[in-house]
């Protein structure tokens, strides 16, 4: 879960570079993978394949379902950290993202 700090790191350093977002697509994807995977296994989540309302109202093919049932983006949320910041634990932090995310069980395995 710390992790997710670095990751807020590296994603402003994205944004204050200003390239163009089609030129890190494939980092910010990876960067959302990696975020999913920590809610996998920290978090309980498992990655599902959402179905056509799901992709059409996230915007992705894939998520995490939580334990308790919610969808969840973190590939999307990559993009929306990007976008509007959040190194300074604004609700645009990945990190903080995690700790107040609901439906999450603690130190899952």
């Amino acid at each position: 879960m710390a992790s997710l700090r670095v990751v807020d790191f590296l994603i402003e350093g994205l944004r204050k570079g200003r390239r163009d977002r089609a030129e890190i697509a494939g980092t910010l994807f990876g960067l959302g993978a990696y975020v999913g995977e920590v809610l996998v296994r920290r978090a309980g989540a498992v990655w599902v394949d959402f179905d056509e309302e799901q992709r059409e109202f996230f915007g992705q093919s894939v998520g995490v379902r939580m334990p308790d049932g919610r969808f969840w983006n973190p590939l999307g949320k990559v993009v929306n950290c990007l976008e509007r910041g959040g190194t300074d634990g604004s609700e645009a932090s990945l990190q903080t993202f995690y700790l107040t995310l609901p439906g999450r069980v603690r130190h899952a395995a």
